[in-house]
């Protein structure tokens, strides 16, 4: 998995923006969380998708763009969690063991 690292907020107005020529996705985990740690695991192991941006954002470390990805996207906060950008909207949602590359996948091609 070729990670971008998420850790500020201006990065989510370049997600914002590259978001109009490709899906950008945010995996939001907690580095204290074993459900976080095997979802990111299950994400690693499936093969990334060339027409996707997979961005990493460590919520411990990095509190305040977890926030603003909230308020930017009107998403409730959940950890472990993944945002599916197009067109500068989250155009898909999921938490917890409900995110798998499949459904990433399938929202990617809606």
């Amino acid at each position: 998995m070729n990670w971008i690292t998420l850790h500020t907020e201006a990065q989510l107005e370049e997600i914002r923006q590259r978001s109009a020529l490709r899906p950008q996705l945010i995996f939001k985990h907690s580095t204290r969380c074993a459900t976080s740690a095997l979802v990111k695991g299950r994400l690693e192991r499936a093969r990334q998708p060339e027409t996707i941006d997979f961005y990493y954002l460590d919520l411990i470390g990095n509190r305040p763009v977890s926030n603003k990805i909230s308020e930017t996207f009107f998403i409730e906060h959940e950890s472990p969690q993944v945002l599916l950008i197009r067109d500068g909207e989250c155009v898909y949602d999921e938490s917890h063991l409900g995110i798998t590359m499949d459904e990433i996948l399938d929202a990617a091609a809606a």
